[in-house]
């Protein structure tokens, strides 16, 4: 593991002390009491865990889109792993220039793959947005120290080069294409984690899109951010919603990693276990921002490092569970499951968004993508290869120390 996030772990340590400082006012019950008549209710683009209505809708809509085609139809899937989206983002422009890359039925994004959802999902022709948003240096000072906001927000660092990378690309004419896109049938679906409810919600960001105006712009841009706001590191974003009561409210939102590593085949269908045959061709392929496999190296004996490493093998865990469960599924119907992920021996960290860091990962996903090297065809058991224990960082030895020979 890098320094870089021990170091931003030890500095939410330090902010802890301050907690009491950066806070965010809310009433109690959670109503929010507007001062001018400025909100204007639209067509609820939300798809929340505990709707059964709604999430069997979804579920049905993307069965009928996968099953009820004359030919094989995809899914894309685009899981969380801060900067190291840059080398998801480079995949998909290396797949396009090796010619092979599908026009995907159904696009779902997860934190970092959320912001790159839009362009993934709109095709070769927006490449140029993903190079720009992960590869020439727009995340500079994401992470610095003149970002750190402990004392008056609730997360580490002020989310406003954030804001401005989001703003930049989340236009009117993005939301135009969207929508154009939708109407076709085809599904753009963004995942946030409501702390308030302890849920996932699924956003149908091409009914947002379809509804236009300068509301629907800065919705979108505040889903994409919530969906990249790692808690801790970042302030969550407040989005307003309407209880059952037609009552305005307002709702925490953060990383939708918390819960989903990504979004793949809704969970209502997983769990159907009588088998449907997909049409030939059918596929999942799931871009994982970040590596699977665990790697055995000694963790530092400090708070910082045991963080940090807790939270990466948590991570991992979950996301090959997640993996298992879709592979039985796309095995039970006969659709193909395609993975790609950063390979092992590269160093990489969801927290460094140094902008000669990301560049680099991002030519490694496109070179992989452009030669036909970054996806597998998953097959059998999930694979937890390991790789030989090493130490972190060890510590110099002694010039004048003598070797020591076996047996001594």
């Amino acid at each position: 593991m890098s320094r870089r996030p021990a170091v931003i772990f030890a500095a939410a340590l330090a902010s802890l002390w301050l907690a009491g400082c950066g806070t965010i006012d809310r009433p109690a019950d959670g109503v929010i009491r507007l001062t001018t008549q400025t909100w204007r209710p639209t067509d609820d683009p939300r798809i929340r865990a505990g709707d059964v209505v709604r999430v069997e809708a979804l579920a049905e809509e993307i069965g009928a889109r996968l099953w009820a085609a004359s030919e094989g139809r995809s899914i894309l899937a685009l899981s969380g792993g801060g900067a190291n989206g840059a080398y998801g983002a480079g995949v998909l422009v290396g797949w396009t220039e090796s010619g092979a890359r599908p026009e995907f039925s159904v696009v779902t994004g997860v934190s970092t793959g959320a912001l790159a959802a839009p362009f993934a999902f709109l095709g070769p022709e927006w490449d140029d947005e993903l190079h720009g948003a992960y590869a020439e240096g727009r995340t500079g000072g994401l992470l610095g120290w003149r970002s750190f906001a402990a004392l008056a927000a609730p997360g580490l660092f002020d989310s406003g080069v954030l804001k401005d990378l989001v703003e930049a690309y989340v236009t009117p004419e993005l939301l135009r294409q969207i929508a154009i896109e939708h109407d076709k049938g085809r599904r753009l679906l963004i995942v946030t984690t409501n702390l308030d409810a302890q849920e996932t919600v699924i956003w149908d960001m091409g009914v947002l899109a379809k509804q236009g105006g300068d509301q629907a712009v800065t919705l979108f841009r505040e889903v994409l951010l919530a969906s990249a706001s790692i808690p801790g590191v970042f302030p969550p974003v407040m989005i307003p919603g309407v209880d059952g009561q037609g009552r305005l409210v307002e709702e925490m939102h953060v990383d939708g990693g918390v819960i989903t590593p990504f979004l793949g085949i809704p969970e209502s269908l997983l769990t159907v276990t009588t088998p449907t045959q997909a049409p030939e061709g059918t596929a999942l392929y799931v871009l994982i921002n970040g590596q699977i496999a665990r790697t055995e190296v000694i963790t530092r004996g400090t708070l910082p490092a045991i963080l940090a490493r807790a939270y990466d093998t948590m991570s991992k865990a979950n996301l090959r569970t997640s993996l298992a469960v879709n592979l039985a599924f796309a095995e039970r119907n006969g659709m193909s499951l395609h993975v790609a992920a950063i390979p092992e021996g590269i160093e990489a960290s969801s927290l460094d968004f140094d902008p000669a860091s990301m560049s680099e990962l991002f030519e490694r996903g496109r070179n992989a993508a452009a030669a036909g090297a970054a996806w597998t065809k998953l097959e059998g058991p999930v694979p937890e290869p390991t790789a030989a224990p090493v130490e972190l960082d060890p510590p110099a030895t002694p010039a004048e120390s003598p070797p020591v020979t076996p047996g001594e």
